[in-house]
Order: structure tokens, then sequence, then C-alpha cells
């Protein structure tokens, strides 16, 4: 055998495509609501159990599923997983470089900022969640609602308009949940096996419109 021969052997194929990511990025943004969301519900008795994960977990891990998402030309995971990522860590730094050396008004007053801004934001993608499918469709709507409640609360500094945030909250990251779940099985199997429902509206295809998760 030649070393042309034996070099191309050795050589490994070419990976011409990656994983889904849409499943872990949505898991990543689940669990760290989750713990949040526990929190201001008033579940938790302990200290900031999120933050760690705004950090490795709801900002990284999903910052990077973004990012892959940019590899798969899908431009509404990208954007939505890239932007959550990136609040999630920038919520992170707020609350260890800012909140301690403020007052609880002053955190309330930029809590509600932070989540108005944001909500704007989700907003819009609420109503293009509605061409992905339903169980995106979920995850959008209970987080809009979320950021609505919460940035009202802590406008009002009320501790039950916020726990009230944090009940839906938790209801935000079970679809979340869902929806990864889904995404993990469906993916495994190459068949639809756990129902993320149809697109509420469907129009033509263009580029950079694949579905952030996918039926299969």
């Amino acid at each position: 055998m030649s070393d042309e021969m034996q070099t191309r052997d050795s050589v490994s194929p070419a990976v011409t495509g990656i994983a889904d990511p849409a499943p872990l990025g949505l898991a990543a943004f689940a669990l760290t609501t989750f713990l949040l969301s526990a929190k201001n519900a008033g579940w938790t008795h302990g200290t900031d159990a999120w933050l760690g994960y705004a950090f490795a977990y709801g900002g990284l891990a999903q910052l990077l599923a973004g990012m892959w998402e940019f590899r798969n030309r899908n431009v509404f995971g990208s954007t939505a997983f890239s932007t959550y990522g990136a609040f999630w860590i920038g919520l992170g730094l707020y609350v260890l470089l800012v909140a301690s050396k403020a007052t609880p008004a002053q955190v309330a007053n930029d809590l509600a900022w932070i989540l108005l801004a944001f909500a704007i934001f989700n907003t819009y993608m609420l109503l293009w969640s509605t061409q992905v499918n339903m169980a995106v469709l979920a995850v959008f709507l209970t987080l809009e609602i979320t950021e609505i409640v919460l940035f009202v609360g802590n406008f009002q500094q009320s501790a039950s308009t916020i726990k009230i945030g944090g009940y839906i909250g938790i209801l935000t990251a079970i679809c979340a949940w869902y929806t990864s779940a889904a995404g993990v099985i469906n993916g495994m199997r190459g068949e639809p096996v756990l129902s993320v429902g149809a697109p509420m509206r469907r129009n033509s295809p263009v580029p950079g419109g694949v579905p952030m998760a996918r039926q299969h």
C-alpha cells in the first residue's frame, strides 16, 4: 500500500453537519428559569441557587446553542438562544457587581427596566414563534407574561406581584423542558414521538428560516 493511500485512509471523513442544538438551549433556559422563578415564587429558602447556573448553563450553554444555530442557518433559534444566553450572563453580572452596592428600591427599579427591555424583544419573537410550532409558541407566550408581570411587580415593588410572576415563570420552564424533551427524543428516533404541534402560521420559506425546534 502506498504512502498516499495510507494517508488517505487515516484521515477521518469531513463532518458535514451538527446535531440540533435547540434541545440544549431550551433545557438550559428551562433549568435556570425554574431556579430563579422558584425563588420569586417563595418556594426556596436558601440563597441565590440560580446565580451560578445563570453563568454556566442558562448563560454559556445557551449562548453556545445560539452560535451553533448560526451554523445551522437558523435565524430564529440563533437570535433567541444567543439573546437569552446573554440575558442570563448579564443578569448574573448585575447581581454580582451592581446589586450588592444598591438599595432594594434601586435594584427593583433596575430589574424592572431590564425586564421591560427584554419584554420588548420577546414581543416580536413571540409573533415570529407562530411560524415555528405550538410548543415554541407556548414558551414565548408564557415568557412574555412572566416578563410583563415581573417588570410591573418590580416597578411597584410588589412582593405579591413578583410572586405571581414566579409561578408563571415556573410554567415557562415546564413548557421549555417539554419542548427540549421533544427535540431530544424526536431527534434520536428520527420521527415525531412527542408532538410539538404545527405552526400557527405558515409563510413561504426564506433563507435562514429553519425552525428552532424541529418536528423530528
